[in-house]
């Protein structure tokens, strides 16, 4: 296993990430430090959101939380009053019965697309648990399904050579430790003072802790804890209450289980934010820690009927751009309530997959090289090779070759080696000019983007 160190001793970047949640805090682990390494050699995951609330093909969790009424709205037969709503949102346990699932068809086409990481919804705010814990009865162990599907995604995944990591969202919106039914709840946070009832709010850090410790000690190696509602940490806000879950308790545990694990305490900073994960965007410059974009491949992060799907030129432009700037891509796709994905997600993925195989030793293993790149010219390096990648035009899939393409910034050393992968053609070059040979002018040389790799002699 190859270690890079190049984020460790590095502050954080300018970017709205670095200024909300400040300097990056490298860790000092060195089995730490080594997982980092070998993730940022991925480059390219699969995340997915997936719950009871698929069957209504809305939004995850949210329409359960009186904020944000724009985008968390309820809508249907019981929208009328909050507290019908919200029992029968919670009666979705008796009727989640996804039929079609089959983990291991998932895990052989993110693997096809080129995809090496998953990271899977354990529980999402709502506090339905896709696994089977002994802490609450609100499981997918007590719906018709009666399947402890956590655990078969990540043994299918696992199989097929997936990193693994496990989505848990901190804040329970389910639990009357942390919205307590003596208070109606305001807003996402803690609807009660926990330095006023500490004992109510230590139950609620021991449920928190003892379900962490269930996926720590029972679905096999992990490698990534991601940590999602970033507004439950010891830091007060004006208006808000101090959450102390007392991360060094939960990360301490974890690593006991699974040594080296990477801890992402989405939106906090701190010791226990080991990469950052921008979402549903990507930074404006390239950063010096480790970060991944999270983003969808349509417009939801749930099922929803009919959503819209990026096309498969734009997803392979992004994940070009993101791993050029240090990034990693890390892209979600809503299964269904009967446990498949939409056909659309099988065939933007055969797209990608069909990409990575000619182009990929551009992007696993590689590391920023200034310029970085710009619109439609992005660079990474590997060892003693530099890759030039070329996009295709907006809104076009084929790339269409001009006859010199000038790499504004960058020098081609003398002496190397430049060839266009997946044809093996020899480029000329000049100085910092790619002189395109004439066969090749005009004519389609790709798809979705070209890369040509600069080998020093």
């Amino acid at each position: 296993m190859r270690i890079h160190l190049l984020f460790l001793g590095l502050l954080a970047a300018s970017g709205v990430f670095a200024q909300e949640e400040g300097p990056y805090v490298p860790p000092t682990d060195t089995a730490v430090q080594r997982k980092i390494a070998w993730w940022q050699d991925l480059k390219f995951g699969l995340l997915m959101h997936w719950g009871t609330y698929s069957q209504w093909g809305i939004v995850e969790s949210w329409s359960l939380c009186p904020e944000d009424e724009g985008w968390t709205q309820r809508k249907g037969p019981y929208s009328a009053d909050y507290f019908t709503y919200k029992k029968a949102y919670e009666n979705l346990l008796t009727t989640f019965n996804p039929t079609s699932f089959d983990p291991s068809r998932w895990a052989a086409a993110a693997k096809a697309a080129g995809m090496r990481y998953v990271v899977f919804t354990t529980k999402h705010h709502d506090g339905f648990c896709m696994f089977d814990t002994h802490q609450t009865d609100y499981s997918v162990m007590h719906s018709p399904f009666h399947r402890n599907i956590a655990l078969e995604v990540f043994n299918a995944f696992r199989s097929q050579g997936f990193g693994i990591g496990a989505y848990f969202s901190k804040p329970d919106w389910h639990s009357n430790d942390y919205w307590w039914s003596y208070f109606p709840p305001k807003d996402r946070n803690v609807n009660y003072d926990p330095a006023k009832y500490p004992e109510r709010w230590q139950h609620f850090k021991d449920y928190t802790y003892n379900q962490i410790q269930e996926l720590m000690s029972g679905y096999g190696h992990m490698d990534i804890l991601w940590l999602d509602g970033g507004w439950v940490h010891p830091n007060h806000t004006e208006g808000h209450f101090n959450q102390d879950i007392d991360m060094a308790r939960i990360a301490s545990m974890a690593r006991g289980y699974q040594p080296g694990l990477i801890v992402v305490d989405r939106a906090v900073g701190g010791p226990f934010e080991n990469y950052r994960t921008p979402e549903q965007q990507v930074p404006t410059q390239p950063l010096t820690y480790p970060w991944e974009t999270c983003m969808t491949m349509g417009d939801s992060w749930s099922y929803v009927p009919g959503d819209h799907y990026k096309p498969s030129s734009q997803l392979i432009h992004l994940l070009v751009r993101i791993v050029a700037w240090g990034g990693n891509f890390l892209l979600n796709v809503g299964p269904s309530p009967d446990g498949d994905w939409d056909p659309l997600v099988y065939e933007r993925l055969r797209d990608i997959g069909g990409w990575m195989n000619i182009n990929g030793s551009a992007i696993y293993g590689s590391r920023m090289i200034a310029p970085y790149g710009k619109d439609r010219v992005y660079y990474t390096r590997s060892a003693d090779t530099t890759y030039v990648f070329y996009l295709s035009a907006e809104g076009s899939d084929t790339v269409s070759l001009p006859p010199s393409l000038p790499l504004d910034g960058f020098t081609i050393p003398a002496g190397s080696r430049v060839t266009l992968l997946g044809s093996g053609a020899r480029i000329p070059f000049s100085g910092s000019v790619l002189m395109i040979p004439h066969k090749l002018v005009g004519k389609e040389a790709g798809k979705y983007a070209v890369v040509f790799a600069i080998t020093k002699r």
